[in-house]
């Protein structure tokens, strides 16, 4: 992230010094995230969104219309995660990271959006805390006071049209 952002900060930096006007840097498009409620990892997921920039609003959907809501974005069934987001366009499926989601934005590529399929481990919105939730989607490494967070490998994947993926980017 700070990668992304360091360029853009060194020239607000130098403008300032220099005594000149420092352009506000234009707003990052609105993201909505449809999920299940009660489902802890999807807000911590939407937290993490905000903690890099985005405004994010959470639309709670009953279980049993989230795969309609999935067919309606064109998200491929076996990239399918818990919560499904839409920003400037794109589906974002899963737990992305908000860095990913920034590239994204920036590059603009021909594509339906990009995906993390399933939970992994480790990933924003997964790393640890309790309760479980109800979508089963939270995964307690331990019970006792110290929770122990296991990270899994995990690509985020681009999805183009027909459903066609690459990866993006591997965390």
């Amino acid at each position: 992230m700070l990668k992304l952002l360091a360029p853009l900060l060194a020239l607000f930096a130098a403008a300032a010094a220099q005594g000149g006007e420092v352009a506000t840097p234009p707003a990052l498009p609105p993201v909505v995230v449809y999920a299940p409620s009660p489902c802890l990892a999807c807000i911590d997921w939407a937290e993490h969104l905000r903690r890099h920039g985005f405004s994010v609003t959470i639309e709670d959907k009953p279980l049993a219309e989230m795969p309609r809501l999935k067919r309606w974005l064109n998200v491929p069934s076996a990239l399918e995660s818990v919560h499904t987001a839409r920003v400037a366009g794109y589906f974002i499926e899963g737990h992305v990271p908000a860095a990913d989601i920034l590239l994204l934005l920036k590059e603009r590529p021909k594509a339906l959006g990009l995906a993390v399929p399933g939970l992994p481990r480790g990933a924003p919105g997964r790393e640890s805390y309790n309760p479980v939730c109800d979508t089963a989607c939270t995964i307690l490494d331990n019970a006792g006071r110290e929770h122990e967070v296991r990270r899994e490998a995990f690509n985020t994947l681009l999805v183009g049209a027909g459903g066609r993926t690459s990866v993006y980017a591997r965390h």
